[in-house]
């Protein structure tokens, strides 16, 4: 008897472990897409880091308004060459990336820039991203904007 409950015990634990790969597999597949991500912003790659959302993906960013706003590839790469265009030298600065069971990946990051008229800013932001076949669906991003 003692024989067969080990016997169990093991072939539990083995299930297990079989089944945990899974979703650090996708946790390590998003983890690594929102390092690319980070990767084209930096290199202000409007258009390849767009390519990384669905054809329309929901928005909830303080520059957009209060509420979830749908936007589309173009609307994002215009979104973010007006902000390019405005500060140069934008970079974001990753402080740590949290994935977030399956498909959501949250990111703290430090945004920096210089504007045309010289003045600087550096903004601690919070992006929590939700990820679907591979690509961006969601992405609320909050920061202090008084």
């Amino acid at each position: 008897m003692r024989q067969l409950i080990v016997l169990i015990t093991c072939m539990i634990a083995i299930i297990s472990c079989k089944d945990a790969p899974k979703e650090t597999n996708a946790t390590n597949t998003n983890e690594q897409l929102i390092q690319t991500y980070y990767q084209h912003f930096n290199q202000h790659d409007w258009q390849k880091m767009a390519d990384m959302y669905t054809d329309s993906a929901a928005f909830k960013d303080p520059s957009l308004g209060t509420g979830i706003v749908m936007q589309t590839k173009a609307q994002i790469v215009e979104k973010y060459k007006g902000l390019n265009d405005m500060f140069p030298n934008i970079k974001d600065s990753v402080v740590a990336i949290y994935p977030s069971g399956k498909q959501q990946v949250i990111v703290e990051f430090v945004s920096t820039g210089t504007g045309v008229d010289k003045s600087t800013f550096t903004l601690p932001i919070c992006t929590i991203f939700t990820i679907e076949n591979g690509k961006i669906t969601k992405d609320f991003t909050y920061y202090d904007n008084f």
